[in-house]
């Protein structure tokens, strides 16, 4: 199968890329006459097919929230071509059948590369690690108990030996239970204001600070999920400065809301990491700019409409983030002239697929075909009839951006098109 795109800027040239069974054959300006299909790119921007290492398709077990198929869908949408699918769906991904239940899942599912997750310890929260062996041999991309700290140190010590044996990473949500208190938001001025429960950002730092020990112990590779706050900033960038493997994540609603935006009781403000304070998101965009954060990732976390509505106390936590990610960025990061194009491909990108071991990232002759084109001259408006995820539960919507996806191909296969969604 031969595939030819016509009319497209790679690095601000306009070429055409051919594709070849899969693979990018060239990318020149020549015209391949004895092609299988040609797609007119319409002098749109191709980029590497985007790697999101932290969504959530809740299947199986939650598939009124989001299923493999939508969830990929809507990565597709954003212009991702490889997920990493967390494991805290019902069964939980615990277990080596789990495992194998759920990659076979993802094969016969997802549009785009779905790679999969391992817990930690059974149903996320037990002491005893899960099979870290056996679950690595059949095909888990890393461990993580996403959803839920892991309390206790011994446990996280002997899960940290277990991915170093395995050469995996270990992706932590940081949160110390008890230092949460049923809080729904930000320990805050905002928070006493509307009369919330609060959450301390001492929840964060303080199970961070012990992990990196620990990880400079086992010299695991350690990455933290959703940072949020100043504090973790700064351990993380002493981390790197002694040598310790750690690497961090941020999510986009981090980087572009805190909490002194929230004036009213609003369920789509309420995500877990809460929305932190002014300074903490300033420390955030200084980090992802210094390298002290290694990549942006969406957190995508479907929730239907009654789950999402009344109160914070009661709505459920997360929002999605797969369809508006690339957009959000590049309006407020590269048209706002803080970084160039480059710099967020990097980050929605290269670092994920190089720091996770993906076959990804790379618009270059002889790789896969997963490649993403964008319209970045023409703004648009977030609308959540648009989104094909079943989530709709995003604090974006209406909101104007730039850099919308018209076409995404994985191994040269269209997995989104711009006007011929179902």
């Amino acid at each position: 199968m031969k595939t030819l795109i016509k009319n497209v800027y790679v690095n601000q040239e306009l070429v055409n890329i051919l594709i070849e069974d899969g693979k990018i054959a060239a990318i020149n300006n020549e015209e391949n006459e004895s092609v299988d299909q040609v797609i007119d790119g319409q002098k749109t921007t191709a980029l590497p097919g985007l790697v999101d290492v932290h969504v959530h398709f809740r299947d199986p077990g939650l598939t009124y929230k989001e299923d493999t198929e939508s969830g990929s869908k809507a990565s597709a949408h954003g212009g991702f071509t490889s997920v990493c699918v967390m494991p805290n769906v019902k069964p939980v991904v615990d277990t080596p059948h789990a495992l194998s239940e759920q990659l076979a899942l993802n094969k016969a599912k997802s549009v785009v590369h779905a790679y999969q997750y391992a817990a930690i310890s059974k149903q996320l929260i037990a002491y005893k690690p899960t099979d870290f062996a056996e679950m690595n041999r059949l095909g888990a991309i890393a461990f993580t108990n996403d959803g839920h700290g892991v309390q206790n140190a011994e446990t996280m010590y002997l899960a940290m030996q277990a991915a170093k044996e395995a050469n995996k990473p270990l992706v932590a949500h940081v949160e110390d239970d008890s230092l949460i208190n049923g809080g729904v938001m930000n320990e805050s001025d905002a928070a006493k204001r509307l009369g919330l429960p609060e959450m301390s950002p001492l929840s964060e730092s303080s199970q961070l600070a012990r992990d990196l020990v620990l990880a400079k112990a086992t010299g695991v590779h350690y990455h933290v999920a959703h940072i949020s706050t100043a504090e973790s900033v700064e351990l993380v960038r002493i981390a790197k400065a002694r040598g310790i493997n750690v690497t961090a994540e941020v999510s986009p609603h981090h980087l572009l809301i805190d909490d002194s935006m929230i004036t009213t009781d609003d369920p789509m403000m309420k995500m877990n990491p809460p929305l932190r304070s002014p300074k903490d998101r300033k420390a955030l965009i200084a980090a992802l700019l210094d390298g002290t954060i290694d990549m942006v990732a969406t957190d995508h976390a479907p929730h239907s409409e009654q789950e999402k509505s009344g109160s914070m106390r009661d709505a459920s936590f997360g929002i999605v983030g797969s369809e508006t990610a690339f957009s959000l960025m590049y309006t407020h990061f590269v048209k706002n002239g803080i970084v160039d194009l480059n710099q967020l491909i990097k980050w929605m990108s290269s670092n994920p697929a190089n720091l996770f071991h993906l076959p990804a990232g790379q618009l270059q002759v002889g790789q896969p075909a997963d490649i993403t084109l964008m319209e970045l001259d023409q703004p648009y408006q977030i609308d959540a009839n648009d989104f094909l995820s079943k989530g709709k539960n995003s604090p974006f919507i209406g909101e104007q951006v730039y850099g919308k996806t018209q076409l995404t191909l994985v191994d040269g296969n269209i997995a989104y098109q711009d006007g011929s969604e179902e």
